[in-house]
């Protein structure tokens, strides 16, 4: 039972962990603007 035990404790840590880092990126992290420009293929017509 303590291996199980040892296991939770791990995966719960790992999980914690994550979220951690994921709040701290939304929370700290600015995103640029910029303009992106995307070419569109124009459909050819076989006429």
């Amino acid at each position: 039972m303590p291996t199980l035990f040892r296991f939770f404790a791990v995966v719960a840590l790992l999980a914690v962990v994550g979220f951690a880092a994921m709040w701290a990126l939304a929370t700290f992290v600015e995103p640029s603007p910029h303009e992106i420009t995307v070419p569109v293929a124009t459909p050819h017509s076989s006429s």
